[in-house]
């Protein structure tokens, strides 16, 4: 971490404690739901409550993050999290059951809302504070260390609630994004530019211009699309993991921890790997590949140690696509449009998520676990071979280390 800049630091600071805080709070969420209303319709509709907003203000504010001061907007988002986790809470403390169900509710609206824009300020923001050569690395930095506050969360949370009253981790949560909040302060204003006065036709030329620019940088479009064929698969492994561990394999609720737990770990040693080995086209494509290929080996499967190798040898290799696709999308992007593109390539990662689920849980598609692990692996592995065959076809095209990292 030395290598890094001030700014790095609090960024990865700032964004590691808001995550085990959110994690955390996840948890409690589902818990303290379930626990009042004894419903799944509930649980799905809580999700929904944070998914479908969060969807629609990706969509309108695009044209506004080019405008914004991004230092700032993060820091305020962070408060803003940081108060919504108070609200169950004070349901709770009012002693009413009715005002813990609304303060949840108004908190999963407020996270959905908060979440794609602080997603897509923290992306563009990091070439602004990390030289183009650290840039697959400070990915895989933040991207491995919030994977392992995934690991970490669950437990410590579980370890809080043997000692206090559950509504209280909504208390730590809200104490983690307000350190989120003073990390993000240590970030000093990278631009003087002047915000743009927000009006409709503002609205609508700028939502234009920034799609019509995504769509002329094929590349681009190119990244976007691979990644998007992941987060389909991700979308269908939440309907797919329990009844494939505990169904299909008849694995124990302790077997199905360790196959959730084995893919955030398989990262961590994959992070590792990415930084002794060339940072070049094939080894993007080879990541893509192995990954899609892990879904696939689930077809074959038929024990549960197999099927937790499978998901460490995708851990393993999807960062070796995940890092360097997002440096070359940080590098590649127009500079005084990269916020705005980053919004747009977030929603396509946030539409093709809930179609992976609704392909995964559809009653009209009749298909078995396992064949659908076989479908989603091929998703992702077909566009992945025929653009690593193309760049070991053209040579003068190779992502060389020395240039482009």
């Amino acid at each position: 971490m030395k290598k890094y800049s001030k700014s790095f630091k609090a960024l990865w600071i700032g964004e590691i404690v808001s995550e085990f805080g959110g994690a955390a709070g996840a948890i409690v969420n589902g818990l303290l739901l379930y626990e009042l209303t004894d419903s799944k319709e509930w649980m799905a509709a809580i999700w929904l409550i944070y998914f479908i907003p969060s969807l629609l203000l990706q969509v309108i504010s695009a044209p506004f993050l080019n405008h914004v001061v991004k230092e700032k907007m993060l820091r305020n988002i962070q408060l803003i999290r940081s108060c919504a986790y108070l609200l169950p809470l004070g349901g709770y403390l009012i002693g009413s059951d009715i005002g813990i169900m609304i303060g949840l509710v108004v908190l999963q609206f407020i996270l959905g809302l908060m979440q794609p824009i602080f997603a897509s300020l923290s992306f563009s923001l990091l070439p602004e504070i990390c030289n183009e050569d650290e840039l697959v690395e400070a990915n895989g930095v933040l991207d491995t260390t919030l994977r392992l506050m995934i690991i970490i969360a669950p437990g410590v949370t579980s370890l809080l609630l043997l000692v206090i009253p559950m509504h209280f981790i909504y208390g730590i949560s809200s104490i983690m994004f307000l350190v989120s909040f003073f990390a993000l302060s240590r970030i000093p204003r990278s631009s003087k530019k002047t915000v743009a006065t927000w009006t409709k036709k503002f609205w609508w030329e700028e939502m234009k211009e920034g799609y019509h620019t995504f769509f002329k940088y094929p590349n681009l479009l190119r990244l976007t699309f691979l990644s998007s064929t992941v987060q389909f698969a991700v979308g269908a492994t939440i309907v797919l993991s329990v009844p494939f561990i505990r169904g299909v394999l008849e694995g124990q609720p302790w077997e199905y921890a360790v196959f959730k737990g084995a893919f955030p770990i398989g990262y961590l040693i994959g992070m590792v790997i990415l930084t002794k080995i060339p940072k070049n086209s094939q080894t993007m494509y080879v990541g893509l590949l192995g990954g899609g290929l892990s879904f696939i080996l689930l077809f074959f499967v038929h024990s549960v140690p197999f099927a937790w190798t499978c998901e460490l040898f995708g851990g393993m290799l999807f960062p070796l696509f995940n890092a360097q696709n997002a440096a070359i999308f940080q590098r590649e992007a127009p500079r005084e449009r990269l916020t705005q593109l980053s919004a747009v390539r977030l929603f396509f990662f946030r539409v093709t998520m809930p179609i992976g689920i609704l392909f995964a849980s559809s009653a009209f598609i009749d298909i078995s676990t396992r064949l659908t692990y076989l479908i989603i692996g091929m998703v992702i592995v077909l566009p992945a071979l025929f653009y690593l065959f193309t760049s070991l076809l053209q040579p003068k095209r190779l992502i060389e280390s020395n240039k482009t990292f």
